[in-house]
């Protein structure tokens, strides 16, 4: 057992810039993979960089709009000259409240590009790698409103189900090509999104609206970035090599002891 390190592995993190993504690309590096920050903000993923650095790691920034498919090819090219690709993790995506009946054409495309085709133009460049060099390891983001009813969730949940359903697809037909894949579910997450959606919808009532959307995990609390990062990094872990085509939820009992 090597205590899921990752030496001599690079991992390309989509969204890596902020919240999960962030965590997942610090932890990788802490374990020894050398990081590709793949985001939209380059200011925000190169201070990722600059955090991985100063702990002692090695980091890269790809400035890309995963939703553009030739630019994803571009960037995944010229990351790919620098080295190959032995982990992908698509953390990559947006979120969206409403219902069925306020959510707009253009909610939906939104949600539809950033979250769906985002990951699937990334899936596409990494497997095409991974077939090439003999194997890899794919991890998505889902999120457990791929597998239950959350209220005014309507977009974000059919990106996340899409996600899922994805990742099983991936995990079928790549098996002959040593490519695993897997997906997280996470409930909710403490990010600095969840405090700008608290202090947008809810002002002066921060503090209240915090303490529900927190009491809806049955455990009591959201999870840490660092929770859903320590997850990822097993299943990205050769410790994983005998896992591919599942989902985990991490979600503080919310799935199966809910209400």
């Amino acid at each position: 057992m090597s205590g899921f390190r990752l030496d001599n592995k690079v991992a390309l993190v989509t969204g890596g810039a902020s919240g999960i993504g962030q965590a997942i690309a610090i932890c990788f590096a802490e374990h020894g993979a050398a990081i590709r920050i793949v985001d939209l903000n380059e200011k925000a993923a190169q201070e990722t960089a600059d955090r991985i650095k100063q702990l002692g790691g090695n980091a890269t920034v790809h400035a890309c709009d995963i939703t553009d498919a030739a630019q994803t090819q571009s960037v995944f090219q010229d990351i790919l000259a620098l080295s190959p690709v032995n982990i992908l993790v698509n953390s990559a995506g947006v979120a969206h409240v409403g219902r069925l009946e306020n959510t707009s054409d253009g909610d939906f495309e939104r949600i539809f590009r950033v979250n769906v085709l985002g990951t699937h133009h990334a899936m596409q460049e990494a497997v095409r790698a991974m077939m090439a060099q003999g194997g890899g390891v794919i991890l998505n983001l889902a999120s457990i409103a791929a597998n239950a009813g959350l209220e005014d969730r309507y977009a974000y949940s059919m990106s996340k189900g899409a996600v899922r359903s994805m990742t099983l697809s991936v995990a079928r037909d790549y098996l002959p090509h040593k490519i695993r894949c897997n997906s997280i579910s996470p409930a909710r997450v403490h990010t600095p999104f969840v405090d700008g959606f608290v202090k947008k919808n809810y002002p002066g009532k921060e503090a209240e609206a915090f303490a529900k959307l927190a009491a809806l995990q049955p455990i009591g609390r959201m999870a840490q970035p660092c929770e859903v990062a320590m997850l990822a990094l097993y299943l990205c872990s050769d410790e994983a090599s005998f896992i591919t085509g599942t989902d985990y939820p991490l979600d503080g009992g919310f799935f199966n002891l809910h209400g």
